[in-house]
C-alpha cells in the first residue's frame, strides 16, 4: 500500500466531483457502502431534526465534495442554507443539481429514501424544490485564511453540518483541533454541529487517486469536541458494513453537539 505520505490532500490537490459521487453515494448495483454513506447518515439525520430542536435562521454546509443527501432532512428547519465548497469544480457540480441542469447527478435514490422515512411518498419533487430553494448561497471558501470566506463575512450559524471534511482534510489531531476551533467561531453560542465522519480510515480512492484520510478514533472525536467548547449531546456509530477496495474506514460516525453559551 502506497505511504499515506504520498496520499493526496483534497484541499489541497482536489479530485473529480462526479467519480467522488459516483464511488461512494450512487445507487448503482455494484455500490458496496452505500449503507453507511448514505442509509445511515440519512436516518440519524432525520431522527435529529424531526425532534424539532435544532432549527433557525441559517445552516452552514460544510461537506467534502458536493454532496446533497445530509441537507434534505434540514431544509425543513433553516430559512437559509449556506455551502462552503474549497474548490470550483464543486461547486460547479452542485450547482448543477441546484438549477436542475442536464448532465446533473442523480440525487432520486437520496430523495426516495428520505420521503419513504417520513411516509410522503407522493412528495418526491417537492422536496428536492425546498432543498434547491433553501440552498441557493454555495461559496468559495479557504480553510487556512483566519476568516474562511474572505472577504465575505458570515453571520453566526445556528447549525454546522460538516460530513467527511475533517477527515479529509486534516493530517494530523492538531489539525483536527483547529479546523473544529475555526467552525466553532462560525457558530452562535448554544448552536449545534452535527458531524459524520470516517473512523480509523487512511485512505479513499476517487478515479486512480489515493488521498489521504485522517486515522482517528471515536474517543478522540468526542474529546476534540468537548476541548474546543461542545456539549455532546448524541452519538452514533456504526461498524462497516460492506468491504470495498475504495477505501479502508472502520466505521462511520454521527455526532450531535452544540456550543457552550
Amino acid at each position: 500500500m502506497m505511504a499515506s505520505s504520498s496520499h493526496k490532500h483534497y484541499h489541497v490537490h482536489g479530485f473529480d466531483s462526479r467519480q467522488l459521487l459516483e464511488h461512494y453515494w450512487s445507487d448503482k448495483p455494484d455500490e458496496t457502502i452505500g449503507e453507511d454513506t448514505l442509509i445511515f447518515p440519512v436516518e440519524n439525520l432525520a431522527k435529529t431534526f424531526t425532534e424539532g430542536h435544532i432549527k433557525g435562521d441559517i445552516l452552514l454546509d460544510i461537506t467534502t465534495g458536493p454532496l446533497v443527501h445530509h441537507l434534505y432532512a434540514a431544509c425543513e428547519f433553516f430559512k437559509h442554507i449556506i455551502v462552503l465548497k474549497v474548490s470550483d469544480q464543486c461547486i460547479m457540480e452542485l450547482k448543477r443539481w441546484l438549477d436542475t441542469r442536464t448532465g446533473a447527478f442523480d440525487w432520486g435514490h437520496a430523495t426516495k429514501l428520505h420521503i419513504d422515512m417520513e411516509g410522503k411518498s407522493d412528495e418526491l419533487q417537492n422536496k428536492e424544490e425546498k432543498v434547491r430553494s433553501a440552498a441557493q448561497h454555495v461559496m468559495i471558501c479557504d480553510f487556512e485564511k483566519e476568516n474562511m470566506t474572505d472577504p465575505i463575512v458570515l453571520p453566526p450559524a445556528d447549525c454546522i453540518i460538516t460530513g467527511w471534511l475533517l477527515d479529509a482534510i486534516c493530517k494530523d489531531q492538531d489539525d483536527y483541533i483547529r479546523y473544529l476551533r475555526k467552525f466553532s467561531g462560525l457558530l452562535k453560542p448554544g448552536g449545534h454541529l452535527l458531524l459524520i465522519g470516517s473512523l480509523n480510515a487512511t485512505y479513499y480512492t476517487v478515479g486512480k487517486d489515493r488521498f489521504h484520510a485522517l486515522t482517528c478514533d471515536e474517543d478522540f472525536v468526542k474529546k476534540a469536541l468537548v476541548t474546543e467548547g461542545f456539549i455532546i449531546d448524541s452519538c452514533k456509530v456504526q461498524k462497516r458494513t460492506a468491504m470495498s477496495d475504495l477505501t479502508d474506514y472502520k466505521g462511520v460516525i454521527f455526532i450531535v453537539a452544540h456550543k457552550k453559551k
